[in-house]
């Protein structure tokens, strides 16, 4: 049984989005034209692909199977695209690059604009977010992640090590004095990372635990649920936080403390799929990358 190349796009529309309304915006195709699509895909395959719902669409398992089939389907397509369009004498195209809000934000957005002096025909589009986006079915390009990538399917080059250091600023210090040691941060005003972080982000958490019984941490006096957030928090003198060293430009007045304790450490990875080794923009911005990370290593 052959199945029709349009049904199966409108299908994968309607899944990825949860809506055959939103599945049709994307396609430029109304409601009623999606759901009689797919109606009509469910009838040739003799299964149910969705369950409606007034609130959306919930896959059946027959219909799981089917996405993440397409899924597939549209990864290999997009990098078959990537690698036919592509030039080796002029790199251009749409670059998806994700990465962690602070690390995107506080060290790689501020050299895209060299990147894109040097190749003005690359677009870059920076996915900025905590969560982990899978780069083998191409939701982004290239990732950078404070771990090293799991996936055996990633090529991945180490960056630069990630150094969380503690700071104040002066006018903390000013009002409220430096910890002597680890033990005194009990008498000092601590800012916190909030919400659930994953066992690869304890650094995070260091201050709250460090010279504590693991079952009785600090209560951070005030708690932020981003680096960029909790490094502003601390420049306003709330409170001593632990901010990683890609954050602190080099005219910052901000006094690091602690110098001697053990402080954390993570490794910065570069990844990105095999199938887009050979990508020229893919390359440019690899090695651009590379030639940056020598100051934070």
């Amino acid at each position: 049984m052959s199945l029709d190349w349009d049904k199966l796009r409108i299908f994968h529309a309607a899944a990825e989005a949860k809506s055959f309304t939103h599945g049709g915006d994307k396609l430029g195709l109304s409601q009623s034209a999606v759901s009689r699509q797919v109606s009509a895909l469910e009838h040739e395959l003799k299964v149910p692909l969705f369950h409606r719902h007034a609130r959306g669409l919930l896959l059946t398992e027959q219909g799981e199977l089917l996405f993440r089939t397409t899924q597939e389907l549209f990864a290999k397509l997009e990098s078959t695209k990537l690698l036919l369009t592509d030039s080796r004498e002029r790199p251009h195209g749409v670059l998806k690059v994700t990465t962690s809000v602070g690390l995107g934000g506080g060290w790689l957005a501020p050299l895209i604009s060299e990147f894109l002096d040097l190749y003005p025909e690359i677009c870059v589009t920076l996915m900025l977010t905590d969560d982990e986006l899978d780069l083998a079915m191409r939701e982004a390009d290239i990732g950078i992640r404070l771990r090293q990538p799991t996936q055996s399917e990633l090529i991945q080059r180490k960056l630069f090590p990630v150094h969380y250091w503690v700071y104040a600023s002066p006018d903390y210090i000013a009002r409220f004095g430096s910890p002597r040691d680890v033990q005194d941060l009990d008498n000092h005003r601590i800012v916190g990372f909030a919400g659930l972080v994953p066992s690869f982000l304890q650094p995070l958490n260091w201050l709250a635990m460090v010279g504590r019984d693991d079952r009785e941490p600090r209560q951070p006096n005030m708690s932020v649920n981003n680096m960029l957030g909790l490094k502003r928090a601390v420049e306003g003198g709330v409170g001593i936080g632990i901010l990683p060293q890609y954050l602190i430009e080099p005219d910052s007045n901000l006094v690091r403390l602690l110098p001697n304790a053990e402080s954390p450490t993570l490794e910065a990875y570069l990844a990105y799929p095999e199938e887009l080794r050979s990508v020229r923009r893919i390359q440019v911005f690899r090695d651009f990358l590379l030639s940056k990370v020598q100051a934070l290593s």
